[in-house]
């Protein structure tokens, strides 16, 4: 099968992900296979491809936003069958018996293993993952506009529960790539009034678009302290201007896997005040329930560009440059 494995990270602008032809996995026990359609592009990818997280394992195949149809079951495999759609996101298996996963934090299980990080991921034509952890698809996305979902969508929702928003507040969104546009959604639709702090023209008018009260950079003043605010962007130096906007007793919540440096802080400036401001790690299968639950519900509209299989390299690049309007997606099958 075509698959783009990492051999050794670098600058996207090398092109080190690289088109090969490798075995086709064989599900184990508990495990399906998926002949994979379609996998969003994700900044964690990025941050895997160029080194700035460190690397449990090389080779490997990112890509962890998949949506795929099951062509073989592992043994003792129940619930799904062969020709069935469903989704994979970046929390591939948990131990499951642990403090955290019997208190429902899967993410903080500390034997978390993760799709295209841990295990072999979705820029192939074809995966396993555990059944478990698979997740069952609304029929009304077709394979490119539910893909984003599936981790853009699933950490901007864990990141608005975090943020502890409530209906009417001021939320600010810092960055506005492909989990803010979801996560937009449905903070909207729960009544609340986005005030979206991006640098980009396109991306403040998508914002607009999408529900957003209040639009400018993160130096701008939108005339209002924030009851509740998100970080989608990986700048360490915005979480300064983020707390800067937030009320007193607000709260922030940061949704990267990565951030660059924050730069050393005056407390009483910036947290105090009973200020709070949290990390988010990853997402839980519930969460994942819960936002496929609601997206069709509302139902939300993701904004795709949708790259051959063939320009993978040159399609990251764009993501880095923040060239892409919305979420990218690699169309694979």
């Amino acid at each position: 099968m075509r698959a783009y494995q990492l051999k050794r990270p670098g600058p996207i602008g090398t092109a080190p992900l690289e088109l090969v032809d490798v075995a086709e996995p064989g599900p184990e026990p508990g495990e399906i296979r998926l002949h994979v359609k379609a996998c969003g592009l994700c900044h964690t990818d990025l941050h895997t491809v160029e080194g700035e997280l460190e690397l449990p394992r090389l080779p490997v195949i990112p890509g962890h936003q998949v949506v795929g149809v099951i062509d073989r079951l592992g043994e003792g495999v129940r619930g799904f069958q062969i020709g069935e759609r469903v989704g994979v996101a970046w929390l591939h298996q948990t131990c499951g018996s642990c403090v955290d996963c019997n208190r429902d934090r899967e993410n903080l299980c500390e034997g978390a293993i993760f799709t295209g990080f841990h295990r072999d991921g979705g820029y192939a034509e074809k995966m396993v993952v555990p059944a478990a952890f698979a997740h069952v698809l609304p029929d009304r996305f077709d394979d490119y506009h539910v893909a984003p979902l599936l981790c853009a969508g699933i950490i901007g929702y864990r990141a608005l529960r975090l943020s502890e928003y409530e209906p009417g507040d001021r939320l600010g969104l810092f960055g506005f790539g492909a989990s803010a546009h979801v996560a937009i959604q449905v903070a909207v639709h729960r009544g609340a009034k986005p005030y979206v702090f991006t640098r980009g023209r396109e991306h403040r008018e998508l914002a607009e678009a999408l529900g957003a009260v209040w639009t400018g950079g993160a130096d701008d003043d939108p005339g209002v302290r924030l009851d509740s605010a998100v970080m989608f962007a990986p700048a360490g130096p915005l979480v300064l201007d983020m707390l800067g906007h937030l009320r007193r007793g607000g709260t922030a919540s940061i949704a990267s896997i990565y951030m660059s440096k924050i730069p050393e802080w005056d407390y009483g400036k910036y947290l105090y005040g009973e200020r709070t401001l949290r990390s988010v790690t990853a997402g839980t299968r519930r969460d994942g329930r819960e936002l496929l639950q609601i997206a069709a519900e509302i139902p939300i509209r993701t904004e795709v560009e949708v790259f051959p299989f063939e320009e993978l390299n040159e399609a990251l690049l764009k993501l880095e440059r923040s060239e892409i309007r919305g979420a990218g997606v690699l169309q694979v099958g």
